[in-house]
């Protein structure tokens, strides 16, 4: 079985591959390592090996691994569902939040990020598939959306995150791939803070960068097979 530094090593080999091969620039793609439900000594680890971006999906255990692993100087970026009653914590310690669907958690998250810090990060999550059961903002509600992050003091707005279909299907996938890269192409000509395409995970991260992803999120296959989380861990 690949030990964990291999198995890092591999994720990262297929980002640089894969960047390659879609012709763009060396470095122009980030690998966000999704460290959730994982312990502390995995996140060291891979930290060690020079990863600086982590993803979390639980807002108890993300603020406990940023508070704790505080000295590293990582990055973490919240991946989750926010509700109203988690968004200090995660104002006061995550560098990003790829998961803004509503006015009123980025208004909350402006008005509790701690004065003295950068502004957070955050990233407009979108719906490519239109799915009913899938989180995110709709295509048509995008620049109203972003229009309001852009005004609020404490955020800065990176650009979009959107988790596709989960198909076989490479045509399918292939127009919603490109209908992020459209918008995000639309969002990026009208604010200049905008530089972020947060699509693509392992399964289907080459074809998220052949479409202009910027960052592509991969869990599993560099910290193995997770386990659950109770509703009180959360």
């Amino acid at each position: 079985m690949p030990t964990l530094a291999e198995r890092y090593a591999a994720a990262y080999d297929q980002v640089q591959v894969a960047t390659q091969k879609a012709k763009r620039p060396a470095g122009s793609v980030k690998l966000l390592a999704v460290s959730k439900t994982k312990p502390i000594a995995d996140v060291e680890a891979v930290a060690a090996l020079g990863q600086v971006d982590f993803g979390e999906n639980y807002a108890q255990e993300a603020v406990e691994k940023a508070q704790k692993l505080a000295h590293l100087g990582l990055q973490w970026h919240f991946i989750g569902p926010i509700q109203s009653n988690k968004t200090r914590p995660l104002a006061e310690h995550m560098s990003w939040i790829h998961t803004i669907e509503r006015d009123k958690i980025a208004r909350r998250l402006s008005d509790q990020r701690p004065q003295g810090i950068e502004p957070l990060n955050v990233c407009i999550q979108v719906n490519a598939s239109s799915e009913s059961q899938k989180a995110g903002v709709s295509i048509a509600q995008i620049s109203e959306l972003a229009a309001l992050i852009d005004e609020l003091p404490n955020l800065k707005l990176r650009g979009l995150m959107a988790i596709v279909e989960n198909t076989t299907d490479q045509a399918k996938l292939g127009q919603q791939f490109d209908l992020m890269a459209q918008q995000y192409e639309w969002l990026k000509s009208h604010y200049l803070s905008v530089d972020t395409l947060s699509m693509g995970m392992t399964q289907d991260l080459a074809q998220a960068i052949q479409h202009g992803s910027t960052m592509v999120r991969v869990g599993t296959a560099i910290f193995g097979a997770r386990q659950p989380k109770t509703s009180s861990e959360q």
